[in-house]
């Protein structure tokens, strides 16, 4: 199984220990690390994903569960009208992040922060984030990558001026988060609240 090589340094670490624990003659201590280590493979696993193809179409940038829908708050980057869908990524989930739309990367912002739980609506305005703006032709879609309670390391691996392909694997964040996708006026959703998506396969909307 394929893991972003982000993670290797944390598996690397606890099995590393495991070992030492079991050389010690720490068999608990060698098991428990061990569970973790396996664990944490688990969390940084980075399967490939059929993307759909179809230059309208909005493609979700992570795993996870569609916690609301609703119009985006002021100031955000699209202007008035622009729609907002926001996803809740649990520690279960792929936490790999990819690219909505095909597109350049026009803007990256990030933002210091506090930790609250991602699945609270606050977390959008508060917590750390970095913000990204996707443009294609004169459509624009934006998504913030929001740490959430538990992960303090958000990883983004363009820089304005990349060109992104639809899908395609752009970075993570550790350890629980979310992720909300800034969506033009009069795009349409074709999603729900409560729906479960994952990045680089499901369809979240259609550009108008």
């Amino acid at each position: 199984m394929a893991i972003a090589r982000e993670g290797w340094p944390f598996v690397g670490t606890l099995l590393g220990l495991a070992a030492i624990a079991l050389w010690l003659r720490l068999p608990w201590a060698a098991a428990a690390l061990a569970v973790l280590g396996l664990f944490t493979v688990f969390f940084f696993r980075d399967p490939e994903r059929l993307v759909p193809t179809g230059s309208s179409l909005v493609i979700s940038p992570a795993d996870g569960k569609v916690v609301k829908v609703a119009v985006a708050p002021e100031g955000n980057p699209l202007g008035a009208g622009a729609l907002q869908v926001s996803i809740f990524l649990s520690i279960f989930d792929v936490h790999v992040n990819r690219a909505p739309i095909a597109g350049v990367v026009e803007r990256v912002d990030y933002h210091k922060g506090e930790f609250l739980p991602a699945f609270d609506d606050k977390a959008s305005l508060r917590n750390e984030q970095n913000s990204v703006v996707l443009k294609a032709g004169e459509t624009r879609v934006a998504f913030k990558q929001i740490a959430g309670l538990i992960a303090r390391r958000i990883v983004f691996r363009k820089r304005p001026g990349d060109v992104v392909a639809a899908g395609e694997r752009v970075g993570l964040i550790k350890f629980g988060s979310r992720v909300d996708v800034l969506l033009p006026e009069k795009t349409r959703l074709t999603v729900r609240l409560g729906d479960r998506v994952r990045g680089g396969s499901s369809v979240l909307a259609e550009l108008p």
